[in-house]
Formats: C-alpha cells, structure tokens, sequence
C-alpha cells in the first residue's frame, strides 16, 4: 500500500486493506461498510469537533448499557434499522407480510413453564385482567404443535420487572408449550404504551428531533421448534394513541391484533371487573431453530 498522499486516496488504500480479509462475507460486509462511511463523512463534511462528539457518544452509549438496560439496542430501533433487518429477513426476503418483529432489550432466558392457560402475574399487579389467545401456524395454515413459547409485557406502569424492584422475579413472563392445537392461552394484565428512557444518548436524539420517546402497548413472543425459523414478535394493541407514533417503528400491519373489551364476568374466573380478551394468529417459517443473544442479563 502506498503512502497517502491526498485527501482522495484515502478511501482507496483502506478498501485495499478491507480487501484481504479472507472471510468472505466479512470482506463484503467491511468493503460495503467503508465504502457507505467513507461516503457519507464527504457527504456531510464532516468535521473534526463532530467526529469526536460522535466518538464520545459512542463511547457514553457502551457506558450507558448494562444488565438492565442495552442502549445500542434502543438507538438501532429508534433509527429504524431493527425493523429494517427484521423486514428484510423474513415474510421470503422482505417480499410478504410477515409476523416476525424485534426482540427488543428486555428478553431473558429461561422464562418459568407456565400452564397453558395460565397466568403470568407472579406479584400483585393492579390492571384490568388479559386472557390472550395467540396461535400459531405454519406457511400452510396447519397448527404447530409442541412448540416452546416466551411470553413478556411491561406491566401498567410501563416497566418490565427487571426494571421494577416492586415486581416479583419473572413477573409477567412465562413460558409455554402449544398443544395438537397449536394455541397459547394466558391470563395477566393489560399493558400500556410506555416511554423508553429518554435519560440516555437516545433520549438526547429524541429532544432533538422534537419526538415523544412512547412505545404502543404490546405483548413480546418468542416461539421456536426444530425445523422452524425461531419467531420473534410484539403484538400491539389495535386502541393504542401511538400505534401510527411507535418511536422504534416496530408496528406493522400484520401485528395489530384485536383487543375486546368485556363487562360481564369471565367464564372461568367470575367478576373480576372488566375484562380484555387479545386474540392473534402467527405464522412460523422453515428455517433454523436458534435463540438468540440476550439483550440483557
């Protein structure tokens, strides 16, 4: 490589570099990448108090995550780029409505095996009452049976009780197993829409960008099974303020489920004031089984 002599062979001599890499796809990813960053520091002029504002900020972000909180997480879908990858890898390419969605930064392993049908309230949690009713299906509408579901929301004050000392462990998750059926039947409370933290280098980009920090209410699912791309999703409730307003652009047509209000008593648990029912059909792609990396610990 030869010595750098001007502004224009900069670009160049790194691709050069990039170029050796003998992993194939990193050698793409790396060439795309500096060619998409080079570009884009000509594009805006980029100068040298900018630069390192940025690299402060990136570093303040790393310093800002941690077992209950990943900034890097929250900044990827405050930009969109979580629902771009998330689009662009699933429903055949990005080609068909798809029920895949982002993980988001909450997710834990090890949810606690919870009777289908049963409740996910591990701690007193005031709220009108949920029964959700989720079901899943293959490509060809056949019920998936034997399939292991996580199952997670935010309580009524908008925190997951990671977040929360006054929650108990676990709270509002719980794990699930379908039936021949391919349903999932639980009983919590009904969430709400809830602001991320607005604290953070993310809360800085919203003041900028005059955006309110709220999330629509949402119920998380996870779903995996050999044989089958491991579904990730958040399901929105169809009467929330911010469902046209998400500041992560998580929302998508096919995740808009019914949210039904009832006033007499429940079926099976009586008067216990009014009461929501949450109903939502998902569909599982062929692929590969794997869970992925907690955002959290």
């Amino acid at each position: 490589m030869p010595i750098i002599a001007n502004l224009e062979e900069v670009t160049p001599a790194v691709q050069q570099v990039m170029a050796q890499t003998t992993d194939p796809r990193l050698r793409e990813i790396m060439t795309s990448l500096i060619s998409h960053l080079h570009g884009f520091v000509r594009d805006v002029g980029l100068t040298e108090a900018e630069f390192q504002q940025a690299t402060r900020l990136l570093n303040t972000m790393g310093q800002q995550s941690n077992d209950k909180h990943n900034e890097f997480v929250l900044m990827a879908g405050s930009l969109g780029v979580s629902s771009l990858v998330c689009l662009m890898n699933n429903g055949e390419g990005g080609t068909t409505e798809t029920t895949q969605s982002l993980l988001g930064p909450f997710w834990r392993l090890n949810h606690p095996m919870t009777e289908n049908g049963g409740s996910i309230l591990r701690s007193e949690t005031p709220g009108p009452r949920l029964y959700g009713t989720f079901r899943f299906v293959d490509k060809a509408g056949a019920p998936i049976a034997g399939l292991e579901v996580d199952i997670w929301h935010a309580s009524p004050v908008g925190l997951y009780e990671n977040q929360d000392e006054d929650q108990a462990e676990f709270n509002l998750r719980g794990k699930f197993l379908t039936g021949e059926d391919g349903i999932v039947r639980f009983k919590s409370v009904r969430p709400i829409g809830y602001p991320i933290p607005t604290t953070t280098t993310v809360g800085q980009l919203l003041t900028a960008q005059e955006r309110h920090p709220y999330r629509p209410a949402h119920v998380h699912v996870l779903a995996h099974k050999p044989g089958l791309k491991t579904l990730i999703s958040q399901i929105y409730v169809d009467d929330t303020d911010t469902l046209h307003s998400d500041v992560q652009f998580g929302v998508t047509r096919a995740l808009v489920a019914d949210l039904v209000a009832h006033d007499g008593p429940h079926p099976e648990d009586g008067d216990v004031g009014q009461w929501f029912t949450l109903d939502h059909r998902l569909v599982l792609e062929p692929g590969e089984s794997r869970l992925p990396i907690p955002p959290i610990k």
